[in-house]
């Protein structure tokens, strides 16, 4: 299974998500092509009402622990986590991600 296709499928598992929105961007790094690395997440629950960042963020990473823990696995993950009301306030939009600035192994 597609790494992407496995967050996805953990994500909406786990959480009773309306807006669930996965979106590689390993191409936006230095990797090689076609990797699955890097990941941006937008995701609306009402499970994140009343929570902190760092505690939906914690959830995040217990869910995904496996993938984020396999070597070759997910780098990064961009996380943007609203409760309804949140994504509402927002305008219904997520940053955009900036293009990495960082290097290759090989630069150093």
């Amino acid at each position: 299974m597609k790494m992407q296709n496995a967050i996805e499928a953990k994500l909406n598992e786990a959480f009773n998500a309306s807006i669930l929105q996965v979106e590689n961007e390993s191409h936006k790094h230095s990797v090689p092509p076609n990797s699955e690395t890097h990941f941006k997440v937008t995701m609306v629950s009402p499970a994140f009402a009343g929570q902190m960042k760092v505690k939906r963020h914690q959830a995040i990473y217990q869910v995904l622990s496996e993938e984020l823990e396999m070597t070759g696995g997910v780098h990064a993950l961009a996380l943007h986590l609203y409760s309804p009301e949140e994504w509402e306030a927002t305008g219904q939009v997520a940053p955009t991600s900036p293009n990495c600035m960082g290097g290759s192994k090989s630069d150093a």
